[in-house]
């Protein structure tokens, strides 16, 4: 069964850093492009970043524009979020999330491309 699993959500306060992680098992990661999106009950669901299988490409939509880095460890099959900065509006859950492209350079912002979705983790950033 393929499955992504994140984790590192928590409670934090205003300014602080955090890192998520999320794991992919039953599959190989390195076969995928990867974003992380963010959603709040009620709401639309976000674009927040993407990263390419060879790790060389990556892009990070508004919702956290330039305050969050995307990386990842093909041989621990994690993709990671690094947020810094972390404001209340970043209160929200996040989910990563797989898409099949065909070069290893490419990159996907576009949510109805992606197909396994991680059952989320809450950030709560308040003080």
């Amino acid at each position: 069964q393929v499955q992504l699993v994140e984790s590192g959500g928590g409670l934090v306060q205003p300014g602080d850093s955090l890192t998520l992680s999320c794991t992919l098992s039953g599959d190989t990661i390195g076969d995928y492009a990867m974003g992380w999106f963010r959603q709040t009950p009620g709401k639309e669901r976000l674009f927040v970043a993407t990263i390419s299988k060879d790790t060389t490409n990556s892009n990070d939509g508004d919702s956290v524009k330039d305050r969050c880095t995307i990386s990842r460890d093909n041989a621990k099959n994690t993709v990671y979020l690094r947020m810094n900065s972390l404001k209340p509006v970043d209160t929200t859950v996040y989910y990563c999330a797989t898409v099949q492209t065909y070069y290893g350079i490419s990159i996907e912002n576009r949510q109805n491309e992606y197909e396994v979705w991680g059952q989320g983790t809450q950030v709560t950033v308040s003080s």
